[in-house]
């Protein structure tokens, strides 16, 4: 059986809409998301954020807060929507439909 690391390199991402974070950490094995948004310091330099309401992912899919990290795995902080994209899409075809 492969030796396993120590520890593990990830990332922890958000974006907002005037400043993006990316930040690499380097974590123990066996670190789940939570732990992870906790040890890279991100609410602190983004203090809006709230894991325990906001969604998280890996690479675009949802996940939990408890899912154990694997390496280079991209953590995902989603910020809440502010607009429901069917509304606007409906919103969008309507004015699309009245230019026509």
């Amino acid at each position: 059986m492969a030796d396993v690391p120590a520890t593990i390199a990830v990332e922890v991402c958000y974006a907002r809409t005037d400043r993006q974070f990316l930040l690499p950490l380097n974590v123990a094995t066996g670190t789940t998301i939570q732990q992870a948004i906790e040890h890279s310091g991100i609410v602190g330099l983004a203090p809006e954020i709230d894991i325990s309401v906001w969604r998280v992912g890996i690479y675009g899919k949802l996940k939990t807060l408890d899912t154990v990290l694997r390496q280079h795995d991209r953590v995902e902080i989603y910020r809440p929507l502010i607009a429901d994209p069917k509304d606007s899409r409906r919103r969008r075809a309507d004015k699309s439909a009245k230019g026509a």
